[in-house]
C-alpha cells in the first residue's frame, strides 16, 4: 500500500496498523527518510539500538544474495518483545534491491517471522523499481515517499524544534531564517541546533528580526551575501574581502558566483515591480532584502538601469561557466567577476 499524504504518514510511523510487517521509506532527501525510519523504529520497538533485537543490514551484506536478509527476518527474538531489521539501501547496485524486494515480498505475505518489522530506507525509486512495485503490491508493507519539504513543513519544523528548547522566533525572523535553510531536513535541523545554541537553551527568549541579524552574519552565506553588495555597490575591496572570507569558511567559486547574480536578478525584480507601480522601499521588502541592506539597496537600485544589468547577465553565465570546468581557478574567476561589477559601479557613481 502507498502512504502520501503527511496525516497517513504521521498515524502509521506513530504505530503500524496490525498486519502489516513492513514499511519502504524512500526519497531523494536522504536525511528525511532516515529520520522517518527512526521515527518508526522507535514505535516499533522500546529498544532500537538493542543489538540482540534489532538486526542493522546494508546492502554489501545482502548482495550475494545468500539468504541473509531472509535469515534475519525469520529469527525469533532472544530477550523479548518485538525483532526489528533495518536494512539502508544507497541505490547504487540493482542486486541489493531485487534482493530485497523478493525478501520483502515474502515477508509482507508472513511467510518468514511474522512477529518481526522489517523497515528499508533507500533513495528515490523509480515507477520501474523492483523493491517499489512490491512495496505497494503488498497489503503486508507501507510504501513512504518522501518529498522535499514545502515551506509550511519547515516553518513547522522550525517552530516545533525550538519549542522543544524553550526559545521562539518572532514572526518576521521566523520568516526570514526559513527562508535561508535548505530544503535537506537533516542540514536545516542542524542550523536549528546551532540557533538554539546562539539564543541559548531553556532561556524563553523570542528572537527579534533584528537580533537574529547576529546570527545570520556569521554563516558563509552571509560572507557571498555581503561580497555581492558590496560589489554592486562599488566598493571592490570590501568585496574582495568577504568572497575571500567566505572562501575561508568553505565556499567556492560557484557559490560565490550564484550570490552576485542572485543579488542582479533581486535588482531586476524590485524593477520590475516599480514599473508597475510599487513604490521602491516597497519593492525592496518583497524581493526580500534585509532591513537594515534596505538603505544601501536603494541606492543601487537608482543606479542600475536595466539596460546596464541586461548587458551584465551574460557575463555572470560565462563566469559561473567558467567556474564549474575541471581544474579552472575558480575563487580567481570569482574575484574578477566582483571586481568587475564594482568598477562598473564606481562608474555609475556609486
Amino acid at each position: 500500500m502507498i502512504l502520501s499524504k503527511r496525516p497517513d504518514i504521521d498515524k502509521f510511523l506513530n504505530g503500524p496498523p496490525k498486519g502489516v510487517r513492513a514499511a519502504v521509506i524512500w526519497g531523494k532527501d536522504r536525511s528525511g527518510v532516515r529520520e522517518r525510519a527512526d521515527r518508526l523504529a522507535k514505535s516499533v520497538t522500546e529498544r532500537p539500538d538493542d543489538p540482540f533485537n534489532v538486526a542493522l543490514l546494508t546492502e554489501v551484506e545482502i548482495e550475494k544474495g545468500d539468504g541473509r536478509l531472509e535469515e534475519e527476518l525469520s529469527a525469533l527474538s532472544l530477550m523479548g518483545g518485538r525483532r526489528l531489521v533495518r536494512l539502508k539501501l544507497t541505490g547504487e547496485r540493482a542486486g541489493p534491491e531485487k534482493v530485497a524486494a523478493e525478501a520483502l515480498t515474502a515477508h509482507a505475505d508472513g511467510t518468514l517471522n511474522s512477529d518481526c518489522f522489517l523497515i528499508v530506507e533507500a533513495g528515490a525509486l523509480e515507477k520501474t523499481s523492483a523493491l517499489r512495485k512490491a512495496a505497494e503490491k503488498a497489503d503486508g508493507c507501507a510504501s513512504i515517499p518522501i518529498y522535499e519539504d514545502e515551506q509550511g513543513d519547515v516553518t513547522r519544523l522550525v517552530r516545533e524544534a525550538l519549542a522543544a528548547d524553550k526559545v521562539a522566533l518572532a514572526p518576521d525572523a521566523l520568516q526570514v531564517f526559513v527562508s535561508r535553510l535548505p530544503k535537506e531536513r537533516g542540514v536545516a535541523r542542524q542550523e536549528v541546533e546551532r540557533l538554539v545554541l546562539f539564543i541559548g537553551p531553556g532561556s524563553n527568549v523570542t528572537l527579534s528580526l533584528a537580533e537574529l541579524g547576529g546570527f545570520l552574519g556569521v554563516e558563509p552565506e552571509a560572507s557571498l551575501a555581503d561580497a555581492a553588495q558590496d560589489a554592486f555597490g562599488g566598493r571592490a575591496a570590501p568585496a574582495q574581502s568577504a568572497l575571500r572570507r567566505a572562501r575561508a569558511e568553505g565556499e567556492g567559486g560557484p557559490a560565490a558566483v550564484r550570490a552576485l547574480s542572485q543579488h542582479l536578478q533581486r535588482l531586476r525584480k524590485a524593477q520590475a515591480l516599480q514599473s508597475k507601480g510599487t513604490d521602491a522601499q516597497m519593492a525592496a521588502k518583497q524581493v526580500g532584502v534585509f532591513w537594515k541592506n534596505e538603505k544601501e539597496f536603494l541606492r543601487q537600485l537608482r543606479a542600475w538601469s536595466p539596460a546596464v544589468l541586461d548587458v551584465l547577465q551574460p557575463e555572470l553565465f560565462e563566469a559561473d561557466r567558467a567556474c564549474k570546468q575541471t581544474g579552472s581557478p575558480d575563487g580567481l574567476i570569482a574575484e574578477r567577476m566582483a571586481l568587475s561589477i564594482a568598477a562598473r559601479a564606481r562608474r555609475l557613481g556609486l
